[in-house]
């Protein structure tokens, strides 16, 4: 019979790549391990591994059983999180995960007075920027996610909350005034610092920069905002930020906030939640928060 420490063991040798880096992984001896592995060959009637030297390669079966471990051991680590909530006499505990440092900005606007309405939730903020929102979302690894990016799919519900348009700053000129907006090849003689992230996601490239086939003169990843700004402000480049969050920032650092385009790159704040979670009424409440 197919039980949970089996795919623990699957999750463990792929993570650690050998029999003995495993068992260290899971507190057993190599032979222990090896035998949990040949019973649950025997009672498959099938090989889960082939050796290639030193190496263990998964087989078919393998993989198919590596991949069903991957969507269930979240599934048990979450169970086993809420019940341990409830126990203590929680409701349990709601994981937001973001895709962008704005979405980060933006949750911290909400954050004290849901945890005042609910005192008997958990909450934990992942600030990963650069992980996949949609795989962490669907594997139950995060509740809700907070994206810029509306997923499409009958599986999840896109609640939008926050309008907004993407702004260039760059440092305030107080021999003449920001023009109202600028053309993508403005921008082939500046350096361009954005966050960490993949161009593909990130707006400036994907809706002002790629349609006209520009490249910035250099593009910089910076890891916090405020570095950014301060090289923003001492003319070392340009950035690009929401205008609510560039309001923010724009009098100290002494910036201006600049069109990208005539008519601008315009966009939308979506937490993502899965339908199923939406009646849960401490998710609910955070909805009817964010509306």
């Amino acid at each position: 019979m197919l039980e949970r420490h089996h795919l623990q063991l699957l999750l463990a040798l792929e993570k650690a790549g050998s029999l003995t880096a495993a068992a260290e992984a899971l507190h057993l001896t190599q032979s222990a391990l090896s035998h949990s592995v040949r019973k649950l060959e025997q009672q498959l009637g099938l090989r889960l591994w082939e050796k290639e030297g030193r190496k263990l390669r998964l087989t078919q079966a393998g993989n198919y059983l590596l991949q069903l471990a991957r969507q269930l051991e979240p599934r048990f680590l979450e169970s086993e999180l809420a019940l341990k909530a409830f126990s203590q006499g929680k409701k349990g505990k709601l994981r937001i995960g973001m895709e962008c440092h704005p979405c980060y900005e933006w949750l911290m606007t909400i954050v004290p007075a849901y945890l005042n309405a609910w005192p008997d939730v958990d909450l934990d903020v992942i600030q990963q920027f650069r992980f996949d929102g949609l795989a962490a979302l669907a594997n139950h690894q995060i509740d809700a996610l907070i994206t810029s990016d509306p997923i499409a799919s009958p599986d999840f519900e896109n609640v939008p909350v926050l309008d907004y348009e993407l702004l260039l700053a760059a440092k305030r000129d107080k021999q003449q005034a920001a023009p109202r907006f600028i053309k993508p090849v403005a921008l082939q003689q500046q350096v361009l610092y954005t966050f960490p992230v993949e161009k593909s996601r990130l707006d400036v490239f994907t809706y002002f920069l790629v349609p006209a086939k520009i490249e910035p003169h250099e593009h910089v990843h910076v890891e916090t905002i405020e570095v950014m700004l301060q090289l923003v402000a001492s003319g070392r480049g340009v950035c690009t930020l929401p205008d609510w969050l560039l309001a923010k920032y724009q009098h100290d650092y002494k910036l201006h906030g600049i069109r990208l385009g005539e008519s601008g790159v315009k966009k939308q704040l979506h937490l993502v939640l899965r339908k199923q979670d939406i009646t849960l009424d401490y998710i609910a409440a955070l909805i009817a928060m964010v509306n």
